[in-house]
């Protein structure tokens, strides 16, 4: 079931999955607590499965309310099953019912192909953020 979460529950598995097991405190992003940023989890056999973090904010380059998606992580047991569509698909009729006009996010090099399937474009050449890889800008068009 795909829930509203906090930030303390969905720093584990960023820790294991994003961030090769560094310091739940090493995890946090800014913006994780703003009044206007949301958390998703799902849970399968009490198993916390998939993040995902929106946070209220705007790319440089586009007009209108925009969230950023942060932190989405799937456990690599769960992967390919869905269940990161399920919850980005969630997370985006959420921001619709917010007034949102789009989602970007800077997506791995691995998920470019997880982000392209939910009908997102790349409006980025690639870029290495350090110590994490290699990275493109993505934009969806919500609203």
């Amino acid at each position: 079931m795909i829930r509203f979460a906090t930030t303390e529950e969905v720093l584990p598995l960023r820790s294991s999955v994003l961030r090769n097991g560094k310091p739940f405190e090493e995890c946090k992003l800014s913006g994780d607590d703003e009044d206007d940023s949301f958390h998703l989890a799902e849970t399968l056999h009490n198993e916390l499965v998939c993040v995902a973090t929106f946070h209220v904010r705007q790319y440089p380059a586009f007009a209108g309310k925009a969230f950023q998606l942060r932190g989405m992580a799937t456990s690599p047991l769960y992967r390919g099953k869905g269940i990161g569509k399920q919850v980005l698909t969630f997370g985006i009729n959420s921001i619709r019912n917010k007034q949102a006009n789009y989602l970007w996010c800077n997506a791995r090099k691995a998920a470019y192909s997880f982000y392209l399937s939910v009908g997102f474009d790349f409006i980025s050449d690639e870029f290495k953020m350090p110590d994490i890889g290699l990275h493109r800008t993505m934009y969806l068009r919500i609203n």
